[in-house]
């Protein structure tokens, strides 16, 4: 008998070994690693587009954030399908009785016991619970590439924008450049006498406003240069090489192409699938409580006279140590409406959530034409802007030219380079108007296109 013990208790300690490793082998996360660390101190060589969105996907703390959840939920299902095995229980207590017992004759009781319990039926709440773990963790995945998608919007539209600045101190600088030409001019002809002073006072203003101008849009170079440091994980004293230019690049992708890859892609309507999955999941784990419970437990007991479970003179074997199996079924007869109107409410509830995605599906398709309609006016206006920067750089050149010939006035000069100015900055408005549409489609179609490749 000695033997059939040790046996059942090593067989006992190995089941709790074997169901706790795994958990704790899943729990013991491995640290994060160099290459990890080097790749957050790699910001040397010069950042085009792409290699800006991908450094924001795998370092921004965002991404950090939505990868730690969607592990979690990993860990989620892990569990809730370690609720279908047998769990294993111990015990060990101490009992005094005020009355001698039969068995033993003592008033002290030492028992230690080990139970083995097994679910056979839950009215198929495991089963439930187990699949809306799984469909948990499916949104979360797909709550990953909404963040991703997020991410890639902001940091392209703040490196358009950086771009449209740089173009704008461009434009600004040859407008202080003509500017200072046209006022050395006036000061010439002021000294022989052919000017008044007011030309001269009237330059000098235009010029001290292009040149404020100027100052304004090189802060707005620095300051989109520290926005996407920041959304790099760049330290904002590191003066990174963002490289690129604003282009138009031709676009054909039609409406119904683009609405067919927004339905079929984008993570938020398969968050809203999900979702109605999950409601109707939690609808199964409400009726859960009509059905009965059934549970097999297998137990095993050992009693003694004191604390090292000894029979001594007192206790029979049959009595000291013996062990049962059994099957029990529980139901909940008549709880005064209770489960029966939480299952009700969960069925409103899938009602709400399928109604939430037909909302998504609408917005989506909306956000995709919006995006179309803004990309063929941004490439309207290029193709206008451009004529028109042609036109004012022509019309400014014949101004100076009849300012010199003495046939012409300063004001014709000088509103002549107000409107070169303003035609170089709607072009430069046009065209980072035209690469944002662009990255808001592929967002709407919920694509990934990091380096804004139209031809995909």
């Amino acid at each position: 008998m000695l033997l059939i013990r040790s046996l059942i208790m090593t067989l006992a300690l190995a089941a709790l070994t074997a169901l706790g490793t795994p958990a704790m082998a899943v729990d013991a996360d491995p640290e994060p690693g160099a290459e990890s660390q080097a790749a957050a101190e790699n910001y040397s060589g010069s950042f085009d587009l792409e290699r800006s969105v991908k450094r924001a996907l795998a370092l921004n703390p965002n991404m950090t954030a939505i990868r730690a959840q969607l592990k979690g939920s990993q860990f989620g299902t892990r569990s809730s399908f370690g609720k279908f095995l047998p769990s294993v229980g111990a015990g060990y207590g101490y009992t005094y009785y005020d009355r001698r017992q039969v068995t033993s004759g003592k008033h002290d009781d030492w028992v230690a016991n080990v139970n083995v319990n097994q679910p056979v039926f839950k009215g198929f709440n495991l089963l439930a619970t187990w699949q809306k773990s799984k469909l948990t963790e499916e949104s979360n995945a797909a709550s990953l590439d909404n963040v991703e998608l997020s991410l890639i919007a902001s940091v392209q539209s703040n490196f358009l924008s950086l771009l449209k600045a740089r173009m704008d101190v461009k434009s600004g600088e040859d407008s202080v450049a003509r500017l200072e030409s046209q006022l050395r001019v006036i000061d010439a002809f002021y000294e022989v006498g052919l000017k008044p002073r007011s030309e001269v006072l009237d330059a000098e203003v235009d010029l001290a406003t292009a040149r404020q101008d100027l100052l304004i849009a090189r802060n707005n170079v620095l300051t989109q240069q520290a926005q996407l440091n920041t959304l790099l994980n760049i330290p904002l004293e590191v003066d990174v090489d963002y490289v690129g230019e604003l282009e138009h690049i031709p676009f054909d992708l039609t409406l119904q192409e683009s609405l067919n890859r927004a339905y079929k892609n984008r993570p938020d309507l398969v968050i809203g699938q999900k979702s109605v999955e999950i409601a109707e999941k939690d609808s199964t784990i409400a009726a859960s409580s009509f059905y009965p419970q059934v549970e097999a437990d297998w137990n095993y007991y050992n009693k003694g006279v004191d604390a090292g479970l000894n029979r001594g003179n007192s206790y029979p074997y049959t009595s000291k140590e013996y062990w049962t199996v059994g099957v029990g079924a529980t139901m909940s007869i008549f709880e005064w409406g209770a489960d029966y109107y939480d299952y009700k409410q969960s069925e409103e509830t899938i009602k709400q959530v399928q109604a939430q995605l037909e909302d998504t599906r609408l917005n989506a398709g909306f956000e995709v034409k919006q995006a179309l309609l803004n990309i063929n006016e941004a490439a309207d206006r290029i193709s206008v802007a451009q004529k028109s920067v042609e036109a004012a750089e022509e019309a400014y050149r014949m101004a100076v030219a009849r300012y010199q010939a003495q046939v012409g006035t300063n004001t014709d000069v000088l509103n002549a380079q107000a409107r070169l100015t303003t035609s170089e900055a709607q072009l430069s408005q046009a065209l980072a108007d035209y690469g944002t549409a662009i990255s808001t489609l592929y967002v709407a179609m919920g694509e990934k296109n990091p380096g804004l490749d139209t031809g995909r």
